[in-house]
Parts: structure tokens; C-alpha cells; sequence
């Protein structure tokens, strides 16, 4: 059956959370938005394409960085309603340098930071 980014459950902004994963090792690597062109561009193109809420635009990830994510897998949960992005990703995911835009973890009520940012 083929796939239709229409058939997905967007929020009352038109957009649908996708997560992204390292495709080898399973690491969450960060969430970003994206709308139904989005998800279409993305599939067409196989760099990954977010809609920036703060820009109000497209976001090729990696576009400006050269931190680029490549499209291994697209998945759909069972509602509909998120998206997992499969991807190998090249150099930090997150904006602030690091592999993971989940670096900092909640233990014993304090803030514990994770990992620091990538060199070079």
C-alpha cells in the first residue's frame, strides 16, 4: 500500500513529533517537528527535513552544520501520530555540540549532565 504523509495525525499546527535515532547503535539522538512536506521532502530526498517552529520553515538537518542526518528508516507508531526517524548521523546531533540532544538526566532530584560537547 503506498504511503501517504496525509494519512498521518498532524497536531492543530499541522505538525507531528519525530524522533531521531541512531540507526546502528538505537541512541536517541534528539526530537524536532515536522509537517506532512516535510515528511514527504525527507522521504524524497533521504536527508532529513524538519519545519522549524521559531523560523517558521523547512530545516534540512545539517544543512548549515554539516551535521547532516541520512535516512535509513521512516517509521509510523501505532496512532499515527509520531514519527521514529532511523538515521546515521553525521558529527553532534544536538545544537549545543553534543551526540544527544538528551544529555542531561534527573537523579536523586538533582541535574546530572550526561556528556559534554564533541571536540573540534
Amino acid at each position: 500500500m503506498p504511503f501517504d504523509p496525509a494519512s498521518l495525525t498532524y497536531d492543530s499546527n499541522g505538525l507531528i513529533p519525530a524522533i531521531a535515532q541512531d540507526a546502528e547503535s538505537g541512541e536517541v539522538l534528539m526530537m524536532a517537528w515536522m509537517n506532512a512536506e516535510a515528511v514527504a521532502r525527507t522521504l524524497e530526498t533521504g536527508r532529513v527535513t524538519y519545519w522549524s517552529r521559531s523560523r517558521q520553515a523547512f530545516w534540512v538537518k545539517g544543512e548549515s552544520s554539516g551535521h547532516v542526518q541520512e535516512l535509513v528508516d521512516l517509521r509510523v507508531d501505532c496512532d499515527r501520530d509520531c514519527l521514529l526517524v532511523q538515521v546515521r548521523q553525521t558529527g553532534p546531533a544536538c545544537h549545543t555540540n553534543r551526540r544527544s540532544c538528551f544529555y542531561t538526566a534527573i537523579r536523586g532530584g538533582d541535574e546530572v549532565e550526561l556528556m559534554r560537547p564533541m571536540e573540534g
